[in-house]
């Protein structure tokens, strides 16, 4: 149908966490014998499986109005999409790195170069912005393995840098950070009913993302100290309280950042608060 969504999800290593996102948020996958075609339980939505390079091109060309695919690769093909959400999944760097013993004093030598990268568009726009004297390759993949023999610098993405350290690598710069983010074509965010559904769908992996931020934290605090736990007790809005039986105290409820429970836990103990209990959301829409 007109108004239906074209959904792209992506093949390969992001597969598992955008299936995984998607399930929390209880819209489910179902692939049949045709898998790059699974279906989906989201009324008037259309899906197809692409490799997320594929699923760029596809969102810029139109044939797809919404899909999962990194930035650095919107970024490398120029493509003019909408950014709807960034779910945070697979943060890598794209840097640009060197075999160490070739650096002077940590930077490229002053000679000609051959830089070797999949990032050809990306790769080219910073060797202009370097001033240096190189000739670009493009890579099909393990571009590490270039240098020293083939290369002497490239430019690929990392997420810990194992890997270019395994190969006697060094950064020497960072041109961008990517992770895996939801975008969608222009002309079906301008479409009033596309655009609902592509609405609709972020709210649900949002609440999801959020939730994943966030625990609920219970805990029991007496009357007089009831002021003094809610002073340090960080929440959304305000935290729920309730009376215990027999005027022991009250129950107090809040969902926090799972970060702060380090030092959080310590500063509500001091307030007087017992029986804490922690525990997992699964959503959370504000």
């Amino acid at each position: 149908m007109a108004n239906d969504i074209r959904l792209a999800l992506p093949k390969g290593r992001m597969q598992d966490g955008v299936f995984r996102l998607l399930g929390d948020a209880g819209v489910q996958v179902r692939l049949g014998r045709r898998n790059y075609r699974p279906t989906v339980s989201l009324p008037g939505v259309e899906t197809k499986i692409l490799k997320p390079h594929n699923i760029v091109e596809m969102l810029h060309a139109g044939t797809r109005d919404l899909g999962f695919a990194g930035a650095d690769w919107v970024a490398e093909k120029g493509a003019e999409l909408v950014e709807v959400l960034d779910t945070g999944l697979d943060p890598v760097r794209l840097v640009a790195a060197a075999p160490t013993d070739l650096l002077v004093n940590g930077a490229l030598p002053d000679q000609p170069l051959v830089v070797a990268s999949e990032y050809v568009r990306l790769t080219q726009r910073w060797i202009e912005a370097q001033g240096l004297n190189a000739q670009l390759v493009r890579s099909y993949g393990a571009t590490e393995v270039f240098p020293p023999e083939d290369a002497d610098c490239i430019v690929d993405n990392t997420a810990t840098g194992a890997t270019l350290v395994a190969n006697q690598l060094t950064i020497i710069d960072e041109l961008m950070r990517s992770s895996t983010r939801m975008y969608a074509n222009p002309a079906a965010m301008d479409d009033p009913s596309r655009r609902d559904r592509i609405e609709h769908i972020a709210m649900l992996i949002r609440s999801v993302l959020e939730a994943r931020r966030r625990v609920m934290l219970e805990v029991n605090v007496p009357a007089d100290q009831l002021q003094a736990l809610i002073d340090v007790l960080p929440c959304m809005r305000e935290p729920t309280v309730a009376k215990l039986a027999g005027d022991a105290g009250y129950a107090v409820k809040s969902a926090v950042l799972r970060d702060l429970l380090p030092s959080l836990i310590p500063a509500i103990k001091a307030c007087g608060g017992v029986d804490l209990v922690v525990s997992e959301l699964a959503q959370i829409v504000p």
